[in-house]
């Protein structure tokens, strides 16, 4: 397919903390949403060049999965029996010594509101993030498994989300990802998570010309993205990659709503 132009949601790097607040904050606070900085952008079809993607370079990687697992409106059989495959899928293409599944969302239909979609776990997320920063990635390790962090994090560990298709073909909001060969450091900015009694941090991406997105058109549910979200290791090797859905304008009026689920993992190594 030929690549197309479409729009992402950056946020802008106006030297103002990045904030959003998951409870009604008080009325003096001055509020900083993400997503602010729409940029249209040049989404290259990555199916051409399929094998060529690795997670040290670009972050991302597309490969093959076992679609047999059906029974995704059950959250324990996903927990029980899909979890084992996607631990094995990441061992797989990881080399990781240990993989730990720690939570999974399942997404269907179009967001109401881009700025917003930290929170939110069923819409499509339409803001170009990284899932995580050393901070959250290490703390993360901790809150997971409080009794071996200590000892787990002296090695390696990274973070791979895993996203695929439900049942049929995505026709509709499909994920683009931001090679992290044309990222560099400053294009990535801290978001504070504010919760009552907690803040959390993820980074989202500000706009940069020499960003260069790749997607899969028209994915399969034998097929699932990796894509690499923390990396404690700072040897030159991709560590973050920023990755948004976004509106495909070549997505035919009458095209099934996209189902799809990810799962978020840590990787020993």
């Amino acid at each position: 397919m030929p690549n197309v132009r479409a729009s992402f949601n950056y946020s802008l790097d106006n030297g103002r903390p990045i904030d959003y607040y998951f409870y009604e904050p008080d009325g003096d606070v001055e509020l900083n949403p993400p997503g602010t900085d729409v940029q249209e952008m040049e989404i290259h079809d990555g199916w051409p060049q399929l094998d060529s993607f690795e997670l040290d370079k670009q972050g991302f990687a597309l490969k093959p999965i076992d679609n047999s697992f059906q029974a995704f409106d059950d959250e324990a059989e996903i927990k029980s029996t899909f979890y084992p495959v996607v631990n094995e899928f990441v061992k797989k293409h990881t080399g990781a010594k240990r993989v730990e599944i720690f939570d999974h969302t399942i997404r269907r239909g179009l967001p109401t509101d881009p700025t917003k979609q930290v929170e939110t776990q069923r819409p499509a997320v339409l803001l170009v993030h990284s899932d995580y920063t050393p901070k959250s990635g290490t703390q993360r390790v901790r809150d997971v498994l409080p009794d071996e962090a200590d000892e787990l994090l002296k090695g390696r560990v990274a973070f791979f989300n895993v996203w695929k298709p439900l049942y049929e073909v995505v026709e509709e909001l499909p994920l683009a990802c931001c090679d992290a060969q044309s990222q560099i450091d400053d294009d990535f900015l801290l978001m504070n998570l504010r919760y009552r009694d907690r803040t959390g941090e993820i980074y989202v991406l500000r706009h940069s010309d020499k960003h260069k997105w790749w997607y899969f058109p028209k994915m399969a549910p034998d097929q699932a993205l990796l894509l690499k979200t923390y990396d404690s290791e700072t040897d030159g090797r991709a560590r973050f990659m920023g990755h948004s859905a976004f509106e495909d304008p070549t997505t035919l009026p009458d095209a099934p709503k996209r189902q799809s689920i990810e799962l978020r993992t840590m990787a020993f190594f």
